[in-house]
């Protein structure tokens, strides 16, 4: 079997507009929200450091205590998939 080799959709031209901002951290918010549910499902329980045998992480908390390059990790993935939503032809409405 060949090499897995990763083929991301290109949105290196899309910016994202500023009023998409609120819906971004939302995004970033959520994204830590399922990541951190299936941590804790598969057993893992907060801890001052990572230790993968004991199954312990210290980004188990709430996103707004992450630290900020926690955050940011998460706000990349979250732009990511605003942009493929958009290079996919999708378009994305503001609530009324």
């Amino acid at each position: 079997m060949p090499p897995y080799i990763p083929r991301p959709l290109d949105t290196s031209t899309v910016i994202l507009p500023a009023t998409l901002a609120p819906l971004l951290e939302h995004l970033a918010e959520n994204t830590h929200e399922v990541w951190a549910a299936q941590r804790l499902k598969d057993g893992w329980t907060h801890g001052l450091q990572r230790d993968d045998a004991q199954k312990r992480h210290p980004c188990l908390i709430p996103y707004d205590q992450l630290p900020d390059s926690e955050k940011e990790y998460d706000r990349h993935v979250a732009t990511e998939v605003l942009k493929a939503v958009l290079v996919l032809g999708y378009t994305i409405h503001e609530p009324a």
